[in-house]
């Protein structure tokens, strides 16, 4: 995951959240993301893959300066630029 550090990435949970924001450290137990958005998919009606190409198409909409993902719940992360639109 080195080489994702510096570049926008989009992170999938366990919960239904999905994260998408500029990679900004790697931690032993965490993920730290700056320029966030933080989304909760039970506030919307929209699916995972359709809010990811969304943010992928007309770029992140940021709702956090800074997020710390626990990396025990991550269960992928990709390049945003790899999402298909």
């Amino acid at each position: 995951m080195e080489e994702f550090v510096g570049k926008n990435v989009v992170i999938d949970v366990e919960s239904p959240y999905v994260y998408v924001g500029r990679l900004h450290e790697l931690r032993d137990k965490t993920l730290i993301l700056r320029g966030a958005d933080v989304h909760d998919l039970r506030d919307s009606t929209t699916t995972r893959e359709v809010y990811v190409r969304d943010a992928r198409v007309h770029g992140i909409q940021p709702n956090r300066k800074t997020v710390h993902v626990r990396l025990e719940k991550v269960v992928s992360i990709a390049l945003l630029d790899d999402v298909i639109p």
